[in-house]
């Protein structure tokens, strides 16, 4: 499955789309979650933001042996990118460190 976040453009053809952090965890803990395109402002910041999701895998990568998605940014919040992008990475190499025990 690939999931789209985002609270106002349409996902590309194949993708699924949702609104919120909450709904990706979801999917992500259902295992089935092949890619993930994350954009960062949703519109209700009491409901979350896309930076959650990062610091969700980031966390369940380092504590529970997560496998993480294929993960990129679609933002045009372009200091959100950044810190995503940069989390993204962190994800990279726990998983990759990982993968090497």
């Amino acid at each position: 499955m690939r999931v789209f976040l985002d609270d106002e453009r349409q996902p590309p053809e194949g993708w699924v789309r949702v609104y919120w952090p909450g709904e990706v965890i979801a999917l992500l803990e259902s295992g089935h979650v092949e890619e993930l395109s994350l954009d960062h402002d949703l519109g209700d910041d009491s409901r979350g933001i896309g930076y959650d999701v990062v610091v969700w895998i980031e966390e369940a990568v380092a504590l529970r042996g997560f496998r993480p998605p294929k993960i990129s940014v679609h933002s045009a919040n372009s200091s959100a990118r950044q810190k995503m992008e940069s989390g993204i990475q962190s994800i990279a190499r726990l998983a990759a460190s990982a993968s090497g025990r």
